[in-house]
């Protein structure tokens, strides 16, 4: 597609909002909620290519007698195996309770006993039962429904679908001014006073994972290539229960089915957890997905076995892992589930404060393809939809906040998309070379392949968003979280990947710790 020099120009009173997952649409509630008017870029329809609609588990929340945020907060430091920020996640945890009430009164129908108290199970590395639930494993797809409803019928937010966002425009002190969008055959310069980021994360540049397939680290490219700071971009999550029968987006069997004891055995029955780790099948999602690789790797295979756990109540119980079985020929009720690790969600994103802002004035960012500081280096169960609506709806007040400079926008230049067969090409390296194991053989040729695909292709926003996660990973000589290193299989003192693109072409950039 070929765009005419002299683009046409919108200018919007309040933030640009890019991304309508549950992220994206609670900035934009709390930013109209403080009298903004709002422009949502939906790439899909809404509810659909999102994330956040997907999700089974749930919202983890301290909402029981028996639990507090401060052991919520305790153990999503735990779980982030030493590079969680501490007063970030307490700030979640906190804030947690307010998050879901707001969406139950939005309508999104959290699963609640007799006397209308949230339902809550237990899941890996929680020490206390506390995901609040929808229908069992259909949380994301409920919530979103609610949240979408509301957002339609709010008349100070305006939701363009089919928008595809192709560079983030900046005025000559760097600062961002808006988007370059493409839509329908147009390319439209957005101008705004702010420009919310909430884009999700990037399993679409994996072969195998659970997330659709649009969504494919646009959000962490565009950032980067304005010069906003990346945070721990090799920190990739592989859910280990993926349902294993060949399909893309692969199917997930969600991890409350191993909370209310279903057991994880190789081929022949044999449960095998206990020997990777103490904690067995609720072992942390880092370990028990290594746990599953190594399985099927060595060739006994790893199946996931909710005969007894969940039987008979499986259509009821888990009505979403249920049809996906049976639509693949699997029947949970009277066999074992095959499962294989998928990648799952992107720990690491652009670096922002407790509001959103990122390290570029203009820009704020949200839900998975922001770097809050609450996930570290593997995130714990059902804190993505939770941080998703809490640091949503701060940065949506944030934004909201922004003082128009009235700078004019530079010109800027499309970023182009792979082509299909080079992103097949793209997803079967990354797979293969930077997945639940990894080494430097395989990093290194990965990195030269990317480099190959973008002097064929140019900038595209899938090699810039794969190329950061590959060279972190290549530059993390540690085992840490989602990152295991087969050369490198110990852990070193704790520090973070800060990578700041500092030319154009990706050809330099530099990797700090901090």
């Amino acid at each position: 597609m070929s765009f005419p020099k002299n683009l046409p120009r919108l200018n919007v009173d309040g933030p640009l909002i890019v991304g309508a997952g549950l992220a994206g649409l609670s900035a934009a509630l709390a930013a109209a909620g403080e009298g903004a008017k709002v422009l949502v870029l939906a790439a899909s329809p809404l509810g659909e290519g999102c994330s956040s609609a997907w999700a089974q588990g749930g919202m983890a929340v301290a909402m029981a007698p028996d639990d507090s945020p401060a052991l919520h907060a305790a153990d999503t430091v735990a779980a982030g195996a030493g590079l969680v920020d501490a007063a970030m996640a307490a700030l979640l945890a906190e804030e947690g309770p307010k998050a879901v009430r707001r969406l139950a009164a939005l309508g999104a129908p959290f699963d609640r006993d007799a006397d209308g108290r949230f339902l809550q199970a237990l899941e890996a590395a929680h020490s206390r039962p506390r995901v609040a639930k929808v229908g069992g494993d259909g949380a994301g797809k409920a919530i979103m429904a609610a949240v979408i409803a509301v957002a339609r019928a709010n008349p100070a937010i305006e939701i363009w679908e089919g928008a595809d966002v192709r560079a983030l425009l900046q005025d000559k002190a760097g600062r961002v001014r808006g988007a370059l969008v493409a839509r329908n055959g147009t390319l439209t310069e957005v101008v705004a006073p702010a420009t919310l980021l909430a884009t999700g994360g990037l399993g679409g540049l994996y072969a195998v994972t659970t997330n659709p397939a649009e969504v494919r680290g646009a959000g962490l490219a565009l950032a980067a290539m304005a010069g906003a700071a990346i945070v721990d971009p090799e920190f990739v999550q592989f859910h280990p229960t993926a349902i294993d029968v060949g399909r893309d987006p692969a199917p997930l069997a969600t991890e409350a089915l191993r909370g209310e004891g279903a057991t994880l055995v190789d081929a022949a029955g044999v449960p095998f957890m206990l020997r990777y780790d103490v904690h067995g099948d609720l072992a942390a999602r880092d370990i028990v997905a290594r746990a599953i690789h190594h399985e099927i790797a060595d060739g006994s295979g790893a199946f996931l076995d909710a005969r007894a756990a969940v039987g008979a109540h499986f259509p009821v119980a888990f009505p979403y892992v249920f049809a996906a079985c049976m639509d693949a020929g699997v029947d949970p009720r009277t066999q074992p589930i095959p499962v294989a690790p998928a990648v799952h969600y992107h720990m690491g994103g652009i670096q922002t404060d407790a509001h959103g802002q990122t390290t570029v004035a203009g820009l704020f960012a949200a839900g998975e393809c922001a770097s809050t500081g609450v996930h570290g280096a593997n995130r714990l169960a059902s804190n993505s939809l939770l941080e998703a609506a809490v640091f949503g709806t701060r940065a949506g007040r944030a934004a909201a906040a922004a003082v128009d400079p009235h700078t004019p926008p530079l010109p800027a230049t499309p970023m182009p998309h792979l082509p299909a067969e080079a992103l097949q090409t793209l997803r079967r390296a990354m797979s293969r070379d930077a997945g639940v194991v990894r080494d430097h053989t395989g990093l290194t040729r990965l990195l030269a392949e990317i480099a190959a695909m973008q002097r064929a292709y140019g900038p595209a926003t899938e090699l810039i968003a794969a190329r950061l996660v590959v060279s972190a990973a290549l530059d993390r000589r540690e085992s840490r979280g989602g990152h295991f290193r087969q050369d490198h299989p110990g852990s070193l003192t704790a520090e973070h990947t800060v990578i700041s693109l500092y030319a154009p072409n990706f050809e330099s950039f530099a990797v700090a710790a901090g």
